[in-house]
């Protein structure tokens, strides 16, 4: 498993390479352009092959790239769904570029409309985003659950890897922090154990390739995303380090978005935690115990 965090882009990826490397991170993730615009990043070739030179000598082995939060490829919006597929495009020929894990999406919301039509105007997007790369893996992380929002459920992640065609580039971005507030009883190795059971079996774990490792401000069920220091929350130190330490989740990248500690961007001491959490978590699955 690769402990890590979520980095900024300001001043360029050699930067945010160097911010990775100061927290202690052995994988980051940024954003492929300021989150809150629709405005595309000209990322220039020199900053870009500079830092897949750094990526080449370590000590942070993976880079995750998360798409823009204004995304949404269920809107019926003909402007939006236009945008939305621009800013993936963007994303995922960046994730060409620097050889990216993934580009980590969600899936978008259907705004109260009728959820197969919503899945349907989705999956086309998908399939065009990925025919506009030609490499970079496209990884639909699972949301809280609030609204109308798409893949809440692995039947639903399920659906949208159909609609957009199966490809084998498309994956998945398991959050912690979704998982718990969709309803996923996750707090314990067993329950952890339960659930990723079911992922085998509805999704198929060989598209998992990313998680995210956020504790949770709100409680089990509460379809509310808010996140809490690893630790902090009702996840726990238990919930957290049963995470951590999931065999399935091997050699993948584990990104702590934050808040940290400090209420900020991941620090260094939220990547101690991790690493402490993860250590506890292994040592309890060797003695074969799971605790509360």
């Amino acid at each position: 498993m690769l402990i890590g965090g979520h980095v900024s882009t300001a001043g360029g990826l050699v930067n945010a390479h160097a911010r990775g490397v100061e927290i202690g991170a052995e994988a980051i993730q940024v954003f492929s352009q300021n989150p809150r615009q629709w405005r595309p990043t000209n990322w220039k070739p020199d900053d870009v092959a500079g830092f897949n030179g750094l990526m080449g000598s370590g000590p942070v082995e993976a880079v995750v790239i998360h798409a823009v939060y204004l995304t949404n490829c269920a809107s019926r919006d003909k402007e939006i769904a236009r945008k939305s597929l621009a800013s993936l495009v963007h994303a995922l020929r960046l994730g060409d570029a620097i050889g990216a894990v993934g580009v980590v999406l969600h899936p978008g919301s259907s705004l109260g409309g009728q959820k197969a039509a919503a899945l349907k105007r989705v999956g086309k997007i998908l399939r065009e985003g990925l025919a506009e790369a030609e490499r970079c893996p496209l990884l639909l992380e699972d949301t809280a659950g609030a609204g109308d929002t798409l893949g809440r459920s692995f039947e639903e992640l399920a659906k949208l890897v159909e609609v957009a065609g199966g490809d084998e580039r498309l994956g998945l971005c398991l959050d912690c922090c979704h998982m718990l507030a969709s309803g996923f009883d996750i707090r314990t190795e067993e329950g952890l154990s339960r659930v990723m059971d079911d992922c085998d079996e509805i999704v198929g774990s060989d598209r998992l390739r990313c998680v995210h490792v956020n504790d949770s401000m709100t409680p089990l069920g509460s379809n509310r995303d808010r996140h809490a220091p690893l630790g902090e929350g009702e996840l726990g130190d238990a919930g957290c380090a049963a995470f951590l330490s999931e065999p399935r989740f091997e050699g993948l990248p584990a990104i702590f978005e934050g808040p940290g500690f400090a209420g900020k961007a991941p620090a260094k001491e939220d990547m101690k935690k991790a690493r402490q959490l993860r250590r506890r978590g292994l040592r309890s699955r060797e003695r074969g115990v799971s605790r509360p």
